[in-house]
């Protein structure tokens, strides 16, 4: 192990970063990331063993955790997770041995272990999973997993209902800091409030020449509402409104409980009970389908923009950049084939894309390879790119 680490410590020595060629500059980045995955695997495995050591009773911690945090130069919490991580490994063969092959990141692990110990059927889809989509991803999948497993959801619904915190704190820099957790239909209630102003602010940037990211508008957002409120003055009593998409399997909804892999959540907020579901419903549904259902895969408009029902029928199908390696639900509606040409607008004929992905199309000539769904964004000089293809 020493000459390991002696070795290297020289290889870092004697890096120079502008003498590497830039050519090259990514494939000696990923050898590095390698070698790191493995360390962290190697620290991820043995932490339950410095735990069961008992050293850190005689360094004066106050648990393992801090104790590895110290040693590690990190955070109790980070150093927490790791340790779960590596007992959680015990009982998950497959996913050490991936780790062993320095297949998967610390925080790919992590978000594996604690889905797979909770339902082991899933471990070696969810290596495999890792291994093939981004992090935002594999931890929504992971969280999918932990919810149908849940023996009681109305309990677990309860628990984080009881939990339910806002946290403010200063950080080192002395900026303000928000973070929030409560249940999922009461974060669907505070994106539906915060929603039309983000887009209020979105407008006046753009009228005023100005291009910020999207986050910076929520903040601006949310101090709006709050500084516009009267000092003193009874809270107002908003008619609740659901921007958010309800996914829930009509047997679910039926029996009043999900089961297996049945799914009920709010799309890109979390899983809810169905009880929860059937009161934000309550009766727009037969509205919905019986007075409004029209069927949307079929439906051709003329105009260049989708119609309501068609980016009804598109976010519930594609809520998500159709970019796989993106995970943005913030998204712009883009014709597959521009509408110049077709002077038409279908629904199989659109993808969602993120606005950063949206502009690389539109100005660099990125693509969407070939197919339908969620699929790899290339750019021109990629053989998948369209524009490779054979003419019929």
């Amino acid at each position: 192990m020493h000459a390991c680490e002696r070795d290297l410590a020289s290889l870092v020595d004697a890096l120079e970063p502008d003498d590497i060629a830039l050519a090259h500059a990514a494939d000696v980045w990923s050898e590095f990331d390698r070698i790191e995955r493995l360390a962290a695997s190697a620290k991820t495995l043995l932490a339950r063993r410095v735990a069961q050591a008992g050293a850190w009773k005689r360094s004066g911690a106050r648990s393992a955790a801090e104790h590895l945090a110290k040693l590690s130069g990190t955070t109790t919490s980070s150093a927490r997770r790791t340790l779960q991580t590596s007992q959680q490994l015990e009982t998950l063969p497959a996913l050490g041995n991936a780790m062993r092959a320095g297949e998967l990141s610390a925080v790919q692990a992590g978000a594996v272990a604690e889905a797979a110990s909770v339902d082991p059927g899933s471990e070696r889809r969810l290596v495999a999973l890792a291994q093939a989509t981004n992090v935002n991803e594999l931890r929504e999948e992971c969280l999918r997993t932990k919810v149908a497993a849940d023996i009681d959801r109305e309990a677990t619904h309860r628990r984080i209902h009881e939990q339910r915190r806002v946290r403010t704190f200063a950080d080192a820099e002395g900026a303000w800091n928000l973070v929030a957790r409560g249940t999922a239909e009461r974060g669907a209630r505070f994106e539906a409030a915060l929603e039309p102003k983000v887009d209020e602010m979105f407008a006046r940037a753009r009228s005023e020449g100005r291009r910020e990211p999207r986050e910076t508008y929520v903040f601006d957002a949310l101090m709006e509402l709050i500084e516009r409120e009267p000092a003193g003055a009874p809270p107002r009593r908003a008619k609740p409104r659901y921007l958010a998409l309800l996914h829930v399997d009509v047997e679910a909804l039926t029996r009043g409980a999900t089961e297996t892999d049945e799914r009920c959540e709010i799309v890109g907020v979390g899983p809810v009970p169905v009880r929860v579901a059937r009161e934000l419903l309550g009766e727009s549904i037969l509205h919905l389908v019986v007075t409004k259902g029209i069927d949307v895969a079929n439906v051709v408009h003329l105009g260049r923009g989708p119609t309501a029902a068609q980016r009804i029928a598109l976010l519930w199908a594609k809520p998500k950049c159709a970019n796989v390696q993106c995970s943005s639900m913030f998204v712009q509606i883009d014709h597959r084939v521009p509408w110049s040409r077709t002077r038409h607008t279908r629904l199989d004929e659109l993808d969602p894309l993120c606005p950063h992905d949206h502009k690389l199309k539109t100005t660099q000539g990125w693509s969407l390879v070939d197919g339908r769904g969620r699929r790899a964004f290339v750019p021109p000089s990629d053989p998948r790119h369209p524009r490779h293809k054979p003419p019929p």
